[in-house]
C-alpha cells in the first residue's frame, strides 16, 4: 500500500470550474488528500456542459501550475490533467481534436458525466469511443436520478465495456440513503471498478478515500476495496488498460451480512 491511493475524479484545480475556489482551497485540499493515503490525482475539471470555455490547452497548463505550486510547498502529490467531461454530440470529435481531455492527457479513458437527472442509452457513446481506441469510465452511476430509479441499468453497461467509477462519499453516506444504497449494491455486485472522491472543497466534498475503502473491503473483500482505490486506477494514471467487466468480489462475512440486511 506504500504507492497509496490514485484519486481519477478530483476537481483540484482551482479557479476553473465549482471546484477549489483559489490556491488556497487546492493546496488545503491536497494535503488532505495526501494525510488519507493518496498519492496521485487526476485533476479533472468540468468540460462540455456549463463548461464549454475551459480549453484543453488551459486545464493543461493550470495542472502544470498546479504542480509546481504543490512542489513550492513540499506537498507530496502528483498530479496529472483531465477532465470531468459531459456528454454531448459533438464529444468525439473534441477528442480527436485533443480539445476535450482524457483521463491522465493518455487518450485512453474518457470521464463520462450524465445529466444529473436523466439518463440515456450509453452504447452509441461507447461505440465512438471504442471505434477511437478510447474506453468510458461512467463517473457517480448512483448518483444520477434515472440509474437510481432502474440500477439495473449498470450491469449491462458494464458487461459492454463500460468502466464505473463510484463516489467515496456516495458509499459513506454523504450524497443520502438512496445513493449509498445503490454505491453498495453495486460495489458488493463486482460491477464498480474506481472508487474516486469527486472532491471540490477543503469543507465540503472534501478528498476523503479511508472510509469507504473500508466500507468497499467489507463488501467485496479488501483486494477489490485495493483494485478500486489503488490498482484499477493507477493503471488509467499510465494510460494503460483497465479488465473490463465485472471484478472478482470475496466479502467478508459482517460485510455480506450488513449488505443482505440493508437489500
Amino acid at each position: 500500500m506504500s504507492t497509496g491511493w490514485v484519486d481519477i475524479h478530483c476537481h483540484l484545480t482551482p479557479g476553473i470550474d465549482d471546484g477549489a475556489k483559489d490556491e488556497a482551497d487546492a493546496l488545503a485540499m491536497a494535503r488532505l488528500a495526501v494525510a488519507e493515503g493518496t498519492a496521485t490525482v487526476i485533476c479533472t475539471p468540468h468540460q462540455l456542459g456549463n463548461y464549454r470555455q475551459n480549453e484543453g490547452a488551459d486545464i493543461r497548463g493550470r495542472v502544470q501550475a498546479l504542480q509546481e505550486l504543490l512542489n513550492a510547498n513540499a506537498v507530496s502529490l502528483v498530479v496529472l490533467p483531465g477532465a470531468d467531461v459531459r456528454i454531448e454530440d459533438d464529444m468525439p470529435q473534441l477528442l480527436d481534436t485533443s480539445e476535450v481531455l482524457t483521463l491522465g492527457d493518455h487518450g485512453k479513458h474518457v470521464l463520462l458525466e450524465l445529466p444529473h437527472e436523466i439518463y440515456f442509452p450509453l452504447e452509441p457513446v461507447l461505440d465512438a469511443l471504442a471505434k477511437r481506441g478510447m474506453v468510458g469510465v461512467l463517473s457517480h452511476p448512483e448518483r444520477n436520478l434515472g440509474v437510481m430509479r432502474k440500477p439495473q441499468l449498470v450491469e449491462p453497461l458494464v458487461e459492454r465495456g463500460c468502466l464505473m467509477q463510484v463516489t467515496t462519499g456516495s458509499l459513506t453516506g454523504s450524497f443520502g440513503p438512496d445513493c449509498q444504497q445503490i454505491a453498495e449494491r453495486i460495489v458488493a455486485q463486482g460491477l464498480v471498478h474506481f472508487l474516486a472522491t469527486d472532491a471540490h472543497g477543503p469543507k465540503s466534498r472534501r478528498p476523503l478515500f479511508r472510509e469507504a475503502f473500508e466500507r468497499a473491503a467489507q463488501l467485496a473483500g479488501e483486494s477489490a476495496a485495493i483494485a478500486m482505490c489503488r490498482d484499477n486506477p493507477r493503471l488509467v494514471a499510465e494510460g494503460k488498460a483497465v479488465a473490463c467487466g465485472p471484478i472478482a468480489v470475496n466479502p467478508s462475512r459482517q460485510g455480506w451480512k450488513f449488505w443482505k440486511r440493508a437489500g
